[in-house]
């Protein structure tokens, strides 16, 4: 939202009206904080709002006799593992200095740092399962980095305590979206700034400066001291920073744009046309160019036209089409699905590339950064070898060919394997060039051995029809049969018994020609095992 839009929908106060507002909000928390035995839940991000929410909750219970400051405050802040490098060492600074400062003035808060289970997270997500980038249709990554991990904290609290209250620094002057969704909240209040929780049972969402500007936001950071030692001017100057022209102007008129609008999210964050935070600080701070290597990561993962990436099938291995319009030129094509097994090793090399050079050549206090952890690279190893059947184990070979170190698994048992990066290189050589003979043969091992030490082989032989329903077909035969199957549908939905018939006969055709699916047939492991003598065989041998 625009300076001139908040000075229209939110009129300017003096900084006398702000004070008495502060002086209002202050009692208005002490009121509510002293009510019940409710306790509070604050999301904090490290940001300006978050902040400046925290600091007036603190600020307000500081005033509290010590006999009143019983009930307890959590702070609770989502490390997705892909934070802006800055804004991550920022917030895992102000959480140290958070906890020393709650001992020393004995305040009823606690600071809890989170973060997404290792299955969830964004690198094992794309580089281990192949997701591909996020987009606005595909946003698979919000809610596994940050809202899964909130809420499963949220629903312990309410678990033990029966409910709980989410404090948070939203603010309708944010944009145009957000305020169109308080306002939809708030007409299920219970009272001024407090509202249900849409996702939560249990849980009431408390807003208290639902209604400030931006510069309102920048002038209390800046004229009410941080309680807990963190230096609200340093924050300040990390928007600036982030901010194209490199300034942060609080004193604003209706023309005057504020650094307010900066936002640090997620480093790898393709939802947004471009990470204009991190370009605006490697352009202003000639310290921060190291930052160059992560910049170069997400532009190349923002490639909206990645279809030769990634695979012709969804993620289960079905070929499923939809209609596609190319410049007017509407088409039928596949969804395309997750990276190719080369793609998913190229980001590999990539982030493991730019964390090795950081920690060489970057500033001293970036020296021990981590993009991706050793729990990741192990998950992801899992994934290759026991769900995708990679078993030439790559992993542990490009690690050690880009880092220089030996890969130490902390998964147990995680390098005993039957068969080896040796064994994948024969058996590629043997399928070429049909890659899918080559996926079918893998699917078939890896399937194999995961049934090899079980006492009862039940299922076994379902798991191997799978594979073949998955990679049986060519590329092109797999493709050819979802378009007959789609046709097939449309005609039985619309009641075209002609076209049903013209394409049932297609399908008992004894071989393809162009465009037709005849002779398409499913191999099995039974038909691979026994293969069938064919009708045309026959005759000729009688």
């Amino acid at each position: 939202m625009t300076e001139q839009a908040q000075m229209s929908l939110f009129p300017p106060r003096t900084v006398e009206e702000l004070v008495e507002d502060i002086e209002n909000l202050t009692k208005e928390i002490q009121a509510l904080y002293c009510l019940d035995e409710i306790p509070w839940i604050i999301g904090y991000s490290g940001g300006k709002d978050s902040t400046t929410i925290l600091q007036l909750i603190w600020n307000a219970i500081a005033e509290l006799p010590l006999s009143k400051r019983t009930k307890k405050i959590y702070v609770i802040t989502t490390d997705t593992l892909v934070e802006n490098p800055i804004v991550s060492a920022w917030v895992r600074k102000s959480i140290d200095r958070m906890k020393a400062a709650a001992r020393e003035q004995k305040m009823p808060f606690e600071p809890h740092l989170l973060n997404p289970q290792v299955k969830d997270t964004f690198w094992v997500c794309l580089i281990g399962k192949g997701y591909p980038a996020p987009r606005h249709g595909f946003r698979w990554c919000t809610d596994r980095l940050k809202i899964q991990p909130v809420n499963h904290f949220i629903r312990d609290v309410v678990r033990i305590s029966g409910e709980t209250i989410v404090v948070l620094g939203t603010r309708k002057a944010e944009s145009s979206k957000r305020a169109m969704t308080m306002r939809k909240h708030e007409a299920g209040r219970v009272r001024d700034r407090l509202s249900p929780n849409a996702r939560l049972p249990n849980s009431l969402v408390y807003s208290p400066i639902e209604d400030w500007r931006n510069d309102e936001v920048w002038i209390y950071l800046n004229q009410w001291s941080n309680p807990w030692g963190q230096s609200n001017k340093d924050l300040f100057t990390m928007y600036r920073g982030a901010t194209a022209d490199n300034e942060c102007p609080l004193v604003v008129d209706t023309t005057t744009p504020s650094c307010g609008d900066s936002r640090f999210g997620c480093w790898v964050c393709t939802l947004v046309n471009q990470d204009k935070s991190m370009q605006a600080m490697i352009q202003n701070d000639d310290e921060k160019e190291w930052m160059m290597p992560l910049l170069e990561i997400r532009n190349e993962l923002d490639i909206h036209e990645d279809h030769d990436k990634r695979d012709f099938r969804r993620i289960y291995g079905k070929v499923e089409l939809f209609e596609r319009n190319n410049e007017g030129d509407m088409a039928v094509v596949p969804i395309p699905g997750p990276y190719l097994k080369q793609w998913r090793e190229h980001w590999l090399k990539k982030v493991l590339s730019a964390q090795t050079v950081i920690r060489k050549k970057g500033p001293e206090d970036m020296r021990d950064i981590t993009l991706i952890t050793l729990g990741e690279l192990s998950e992801i190893r899992r994934i290759w070898l026991e769900e995708k059947h990679e078993f030439d184990d790559s992993l542990p070979k490009i690690y050690e060919e880009v880092t220089g170190e030996v890969f130490k698994d902390p998964r147990p048992g995680a390098g005993n394997q039957l068969w080896g990066s040796d064994e994948w290189e024969v058996l590629d050589e043997i399928c070429k060039p049909d890659t899918m003979h080559l996926e079918l043969m893998s699917k078939l091992i890896g399937t194999e051995y995961k049934y090899h030490t079980k006492s009862r082989r039940n299922g076994v032989y379902d798991a191997l029809e799978k594979c073949f329903e998955s990679s049986s077909r060519s590329q092109e035969e797999a493709i050819e049969n979802a378009h007959y199957k789609r046709d097939l549908k449309t005609a039985a939905q619309e009641g075209d018994v002609y076209a049903i018939k013209q394409l049932k006969n297609r399908e008992m055709k004894p071989s393809a020609t162009d465009g037709e699916v005849a002779g398409i047939k499913q191999l099995s492991w039974g038909t691979m095992k026994y293969p069938s003598i064919n009708s045309d065989d026959d005759d000729g041998e009688n």
